[in-house]
């Protein structure tokens, strides 16, 4: 314990030292989880000042669920041939761009599966006449397993086919099909996904075009803490390079919990110590603790209000979190696992922020900041009057 309230003092200091590897193991174990959230909180104070929280008003739009890398924790995804499989044309997809649109949201994160029968032109005449359509609406789009898909259908590297999509009107790389950089508990959960270096590797692609990207983490896979801290540190290294190279790097990172209720992951644990699989709401405080403060190189930490639900994601805000992340509207992949609240209004999370001592502000992806929140003094007696 003499270690845990040291290295607190150490990160506490004027200029607290880099953490490092072991110390965040120690910490996240053994320190208390009011001291790791004060001092995660106070780091949040230094590296992004003031007593703001972001949030996005975007739209999840899964354009396909025709997925081959069947992960153990995804209930989303169908077989090529699936009864249940779809593909959505253009025309539905700018549909529910018309519908965000309305709401005076920014940006679409759009991902599906690896699906084979999408050929890379069907990928670039879909961005090309959505750009064309919806000007102001960021294309945060594909992951980086589905990069690899296109790659392979196409015969042509990740980077040629993130430079053909950036041309065509690509803005952003979503986060997704992290899940955990390493690599021994990420073939066990999805052994047909690519590694953690293939991961990294398209990412720091897509940063090489000036996309924007986020970091992601699902964690409960039955790891170990020092395997979470890991994944950690691997995507700290990358932004390390990014940054030295000039690159934007990872604007945010954003983790939670497995999700167990509807996937083969879950109902295979049947004969297995539960404790090795899933985490709590605790457990959940201390990740977002220990990526604050270990994340010294990213300013942003997003809180998962899908997974955790509004009261536990308002608390990560204590935590070192500074965005509530974004409206949604509609979300398949987590819901299909267990998730039973995937969209919010923008009042729900301005009203979360407010109830935690903040004041909200709307941003795009890149982490700009909008327009005031209309009437925001109005909300804010409106909301304080309801929370008394």
């Amino acid at each position: 314990m003499d270690k845990c309230h040291s290295v607190l003092e150490g990160q506490l200091s004027d200029n607290p030292p880099i953490l490092g590897i072991d110390d965040a193991a120690i910490l996240y174990k053994h320190a208390d989880l009011n001291d790791l959230m004060f001092v995660a909180l106070n780091r949040r104070r230094s590296q992004v000042p003031g007593n703001e929280v972001t949030y996005l008003v975007d739209r999840n739009i899964n354009y396909t669920n025709v997925c081959t890398i069947n992960c153990q924790f995804c209930s989303f995804y169908r077989p090529p041939g699936h009864q249940e499989s779809y593909t959505q044309s253009v025309e539905q997809i700018s549909h529910r761009i018309d519908e965000l649109e309305t709401l005076g949201g920014s940006r679409i994160l759009m991902q599906g599966g690896v699906n084979p029968e999408l050929s890379l032109d069907w990928y670039v005449d879909l961005l090309v006449e959505l750009q064309l359509r919806h000007p102001s609406i960021a294309l945060d789009c594909f992951s980086p397993i589905e990069i690899e898909g296109i790659a392979e259908v196409c015969g042509k590297t990740t980077f040629e086919v993130l430079r053909i999509l950036s041309e065509a009107g690509l803005h952003g790389l979503p986060g997704g099909g992290a899940e955990i950089l390493v690599d021994d508990i990420r073939f066990a959960v999805s052994p047909k996904k690519g590694s953690s270096d293939n991961w990294l590797k398209v990412m720091e692609e897509a940063q090489t075009h000036n996309l924007t990207t986020s970091a992601t983490n699902v964690f409960g896979l039955g790891e170990s803490i020092s395997q979470r801290i890991e994944h950690m540190s691997r995507v700290r290294e990358l932004q390390e390079r990014s940054l030295n190279n000039g690159l934007s790097g990872f604007t945010s990172f954003v983790s939670w919990p497995v999700m167990l209720e509807n996937n083969s992951l879950g109902n295979g644990n049947a004969g297995r110590n539960k404790i090795e699989l899933g985490t709590g709401a605790v457990e959940y405080l201390r990740h977002v603790s220990i990526s604050r403060i270990f994340f010294h190189n990213i300013d942003h930490i997003q809180a998962s209000w899908p997974t955790m639900g509004m009261d536990i994601a308002q608390i990560a805000l204590l935590a070192g979190a500074d965005d509530a992340g974004s409206t949604m509207m509609e979300e398949n992949v987590v819901s299909s696992s267990g998730s039973t609240k995937t969209d919010a209004t923008e009042l729900e999370l301005q009203r979360m922020i407010i109830s935690a001592g903040f004041v909200p502000v709307k941003r795009d992806s890149e982490y700009n900041k909008l327009d005031a929140c209309l009437q925001l003094g109005d909300k804010l007696g409106s909301i304080t009057s309801r929370t008394q």
